[in-house]
């Protein structure tokens, strides 16, 4: 029986959703936590994000093996490869904040409730900022094998002249 081992590739195809829906669901799950203050809920917020920060770590660790797939296929642009690549690095450093500070969030929730509120909207804030660069590399990342998401997709003929097509 032939047995295949996930590569590098699959694994960074199936860990770079993490990150991005997890930033966001922390981002909310936070939200909510702030507006009902309560400190369960703003832990679970924060040990979301700290997922995220760890999906984003295990996705910009298994890039290079993903890149090293895909860019000997024709069709494949070199320039979206490496701009994807130069977002994930700033994703990587930004979700690698938000998962520092959520790790402050939860030993401050625990031992200092008066810095509970302004830490955890530090935190939101991070969460969303991170959010916005992982949603940018993913977007970057849908573009080197998703050609219909990018700007130069190509339209049928009769679509994208200005005319009703109904």
């Amino acid at each position: 029986m032939d047995k295949k081992i996930m590569s590098q590739t699959h694994i960074h195809l199936l860990i770079t959703h993490l990150p991005i829906f997890g930033s966001i669901l922390g981002g909310f799950v936070l939200i909510h936590g702030i507006w009902r203050k309560n400190n369960t809920t703003l832990i679970a917020a924060y040990n979301i994000l700290i997922i995220s920060a760890i999906g984003a770590a295990i996705a910009y660790a298994t890039g290079e093996g993903a890149e090293e797939t895909v860019e000997h296929i024709q069709g494949i642009s070199k320039n979206t490869i490496e701009e994807h690549a130069e977002s994930a690095l700033t994703s990587l450093v930004g979700l690698t904040v938000v998962g520092v500070v959520s790790m402050a969030g939860i030993f401050v929730t625990w031992k200092s409730p008066s810095l509970v509120r302004p830490l955890a909207l530090i935190a939101l804030i991070v969460s969303l900022i991170g959010f916005g660069l992982i949603a940018r590399t993913g977007y970057l990342g849908g573009q080197i094998r998703h050609t219909e998401i990018g700007t130069n997709a190509v339209l049928p003929a009769n679509r994208g002249n200005g005319k009703d097509n109904d």
